[in-house]
């Protein structure tokens, strides 16, 4: 044991509760809820069950930190939203078996959106499905779009830079909220009748449809009237296509779980009025703890926690342990009573049965598919090493691109493929001191690997830069390689391969040749080149337009008196950017806290370039 950790192990409370787990520096490895704390985290130090994530994730552990709940409920939410907040890396990740649509309402907007996705991740949006295709998607979303008439514009503020209403307004497809046509209030009443109905609630405006299709009809406004008809119709065939009523007797989700060695299969059957309408599959990775119970808690908690609807009833496998607390966790989260159940006989036991076979099938092929994709990434490599007659298998390369625009703000990029594969958390960038104001790449690539391989000696360097690669790969030509190579001789390194990738051809350039290396261009050689050279130049690109935005916010702020860094940083926080503050009313600036009135009327002045009040 590590520390003080062994005597934290003997004082764990035998109570329900969370534990944390934390490397040395203090971040958090990995949460878990537990009925009895002591018993549950000892037993990761004690069993011996050679599970790969489980020998990683307990060699990396230094302390242990626990919060006691009053029950398994609490202790299942407090995970939730410890896991949110930290994202632990060992903790149990959900990804789709497929990209599947959504709906997206992003309700945090001024005038939300209702839009198709295949994302559903972004803060202050609700998402509805996952659905089967993307037609039902389109067709639903027009269908809701002709009834509610939300505004189909994209973007976080409605209408267009010219300020006119688009076709859809004079068509009475939008309420034109980009003119005032409808208030704020208004238009989010509308939004709501969207996620009302989309939740499954279709009578309300069903019924809204028919007193509005009476009232005209009544008044003798008859083409009014059989827009309405219309627009009920289509609602009415959408909720019977959907099989949207959740409330029904007959709703039921059924889970069938998967799991092997560090990996796990989910398959959730949706039923509703007894109709199977879809089949979502997931695939869980990270699974530390293979437990049947504690892979479905985790993935439960995961899936439930961000859906928009609950079902009354949830069908799960036998071996799943006591079901309890999911179900006070699910009952909460609808507001209602649900009930989560193994059955035992019965058309029931037949659909788990059936879910448990396609998590099992899905497991299989994606295993399968991996070891694919692994197969191919070891050829590449191969082909690589053969064709470049390396020492090694080039197991990590390391690519570097320079970018600039004539020599101003001069950055360089270095990305990472481990085994085939990028490794995003190991990439760097670099801003070019030593030759700015003139476009001069050779020099700036020998600075670039110079301050690189310069930090592998540090005391302690970071993770990225303590790993020697078995092949360095330079954006450019002979002289990008020559400068890699001199950079790399004044300093005291194991041997390491470079070479360098010419874009126009597509030529490979190695040390003590002239020619050129031409590789099959559709070999897995060349192609694996080419993927980390296009990571790299994105990478490197990304990296030059943020600086010379940044540079650029600061020449601004440089040519307005009275306004030193305190300010800046107050206008910047107040405008969120600087295209707002330049578009900024001398009210708005007024508005800026702790920005003296005077000092904001000067500054609209010298924005403005207007004379003295």
């Amino acid at each position: 044991m590590r520390g003080n950790l062994e005597g934290k192990l003997h004082a764990l409370p035998r109570g329900s509760g969370v534990y944390l787990f934390r490397d040395r520096a203090g971040e958090v490895l990995y949460v878990g809820k537990a009925k009895s704390l002591r018993s549950r985290v000892r037993s990761y130090f004690q069993r011996g069950d050679g599970r790969t994530g489980t020998a990683q994730l307990v060699d990396r552990i230094a302390d242990v930190e626990v919060i006691v709940t009053r029950n398994e409920v609490e202790a299942l939410h407090l995970e939730q939203n410890l896991v949110k907040r930290h994202r632990p890396p060992f903790n149990i990740r959900l990804r789709d078996d497929k990209s599947f649509p959504y709906i997206a309402v992003t309700v945090e907007d001024e005038y939300p959106r209702v839009m198709f996705t295949r994302e559903r991740h972004r803060r202050g949006t609700v998402y509805f499905g996952p659905y089967a295709n993307a037609k039902k998607v389109r067709q639903t979303l027009d269908v809701l779009n002709r009834v509610f008439r939300f505004r189909p514009c994209e973007g976080p503020r409605p209408g267009r830079h010219s300020g006119i209403p688009c076709l859809d307004f004079h068509i009475d497809r939008c309420f034109a909220p980009c003119i005032g046509a409808i208030s704020q209030e208004d238009y989010g009443r509308i939004v709501d009748g969207v996620i009302q109905f989309l939740s499954g609630d279709t009578a309300p405006i069903q019924r809204e449809l028919e007193e509005r299709m009476r009232e005209a009809a009544a008044d003798e406004r008859f083409e009014e009237a059989a827009r309405h008809r219309n627009r009920l119709f289509s609602i009415r065939h959408l909720a019977e296509r959907q099989a949207a009523d959740q409330r029904a007797v007959g709703t039921v989700d059924v889970i069938g779980l998967a799991v092997e060695g560090d990996e796990a299969a989910v398959q959730v059957f949706p039923l509703r009025d007894g109709k199977m309408i879809d089949r979502y599959g997931f695939h869980l990775e990270n699974v530390v703890d293979g437990d049947p119970q504690a892979v479905l808690e985790a993935f439960v908690v995961e899936y439930y926690g961000s859906a928009p609807s609950v079902p009354p009833q949830v069908l799960v496998p036998q071996d799943t342990g006591d079901t309890g607390p999911l179900a006070e966790f699910l009952s909460e989260r609808r507001g209602a009573r649900v009930e989560v159940r193994a059955p035992e006989r019965g058309e029931k036991r037949r659909l788990v049965e059936l879910a448990i076979e396609n998590a099992r099938l899905a497991l299989e092929a994606d295993t399968a598919e991996r070891e694919a994709q692994r197969q191919r990434r070891v050829a590449a490599l191969e082909d690589l090493r053969e064709c470049l007659n390396l020492e090694s298998l080039p197991l990590r390369i390391e690519c570097f691109d320079v970018s600039n625009i004539q020599g101003e703000s001069i950055v360089a990029s270095m990305v990472v493929f481990l085994d085939g594969r990028p490794r995003s958390s190991h990439y760097r960038t670099f801003a070019i001191r030593g030759v700015q104001g003139s476009a001069d790449d050779v020099g700036a690539m020998r600075e670039v690997i110079a301050r690189r391989f310069a930090r592998a000696r540090e005391a302690e360097p970071d993770e990225s830069f303590s790993s020697v690669p078995n092949l360095v790969v330079v954006d450019g030509g002979r002289g990008q390689l020559a400068a890699a190579l001199a950079a790399l001789e004044e300093l005291d390194l194991p041997r390491v391969a470079v070479i360098a990738l010419a874009k126009r051809e597509e030529e490979v350039y190695v040390p003590g040749t002239s020619a050129p290396i031409r590789l099959d261009r559709t070999g897995p050689a060349l192609q694996l080149l080419q993927r980390a050279r296009d990571e790299a130049h994105r990478v490197a690109l990304r990296y030059h337009r943020r600086r010379r935005g940044t540079k650029a916010m600061e020449t601004i702020f440089e040519t307005l008196e009275g306004v030193g860094p305190v300010r800046r940083r107050a206008i910047l926080h107040h405008f969120g950017s600087v295209e707002r503050f330049l578009d900024a009313s001398q009210e708005e600036l007024e508005g800026v806290p702790g920005l003296p009135q005077k000092t904001a009327r000067a500054l609209y002045q010298q924005l403005h370039k207007a004379g003295p009040s």
